[in-house]
């Protein structure tokens, strides 16, 4: 057993402490990024990828393919992201 190494468990609570502590102090703080919206876009697809899509949204019981696409979509990018974010970092190791 390693005990030379032992982390202190940080609780939420804690963690709420600590940044309401810092709030008032500039040098705690990041500078902040400014982020513009674009505006929502289209996307065309086959009519025999529609047809799926419209399956499986159902099959997923989602409120619409255009949801379920959208849905889809998201955590794909969000894996992309990851996937490009740790090579990256193994990149520059």
């Amino acid at each position: 057993m390693n005990v030379a190494k032992k982390r202190k468990k940080i609780t939420k609570l804690g963690i709420d402490r600590e940044v309401i502590s810092q709030a008032a102090e500039d040098s705690a703080w990041e500078a902040p990024i400014r982020v513009k919206r674009s505006a929502p876009a289209s996307l065309s697809i086959s009519g025999e990828l529609a047809a799926r899509a419209a399956f499986l949204a159902r099959l997923h019981r989602e409120t619409g393919v255009d949801k379920w696409i959208e849905r889809v979509v998201r955590e794909r990018v969000e894996l992309e992201e990851l996937a490009f974010a740790k090579a990256k970092m193994e990149l520059a190791s």
